[in-house]
């Protein structure tokens, strides 16, 4: 069964779900959090704690996201401030290797993704316990391509299961 993820902003209604790609990622929402508010270049998007949300979006696809895309995989990087080639020397690879999986012309090795998680959810400030996550990966069924859905709550910025 597919499982969507939804994003809420703490203490408001829900809105209608924005897609949200800015991000980079193809399959994010949010259920709240955001206005759409007029400029002088016609209408934009307004979203509470941007760096927060990010932020819960890379803990959401580090602690649960069964298999990676290689967009995700990016955004992963990206977040914590690595170039390709700073990972590749995490991971004990060359940048090239990175760029192939970011390109998705080669998939990324069980351990290579393990350690890309743990180096992330360590970046994000969160307590690492190896078994833990691994095993919460284990029992996770998430198809690769799945929609997620995000909301601000009033302990920041948290995924949220749709009805």
């Amino acid at each position: 069964m597919k499982k969507t993820v939804a994003w809420r902003h703490g203490g408001e209604k829900d809105q209608a779900p924005l897609h949200y790609t800015a991000c980079g990622l193809d399959d994010v929402y949010l259920m709240s959090g955001y206005e759409i508010v007029k400029t002088s270049h016609g209408e934009g998007t307004a979203i509470k704690k941007l760096d927060d949300l990010h932020l819960a979006i890379g803990r959401n696809l580090a602690e649960r996201k069964k298999v990676l895309s290689a967009k995700e995989l990016r955004f992963l990087r990206t977040h914590m401030n690595l170039t390709q080639s700073e990972l590749g020397k995490l991971l004990g690879l060359t940048s090239q290797q990175v760029a192939r999986w970011e390109k998705d012309e080669s998939d990324i090795s069980g351990a290579a993704e393990f350690l890309l998680r743990a180096y992330f959810i360590e970046h994000a400030g969160g307590s690492l316990n190896l078994q833990e996550l691994v095993r919460g990966l284990d029992e996770n069924d998430a198809p690769a391509h799945e929609k997620s859905f995000f909301a601000k709550t009033a302990r920041g910025w948290r995924a949220q299961m749709a009805a």
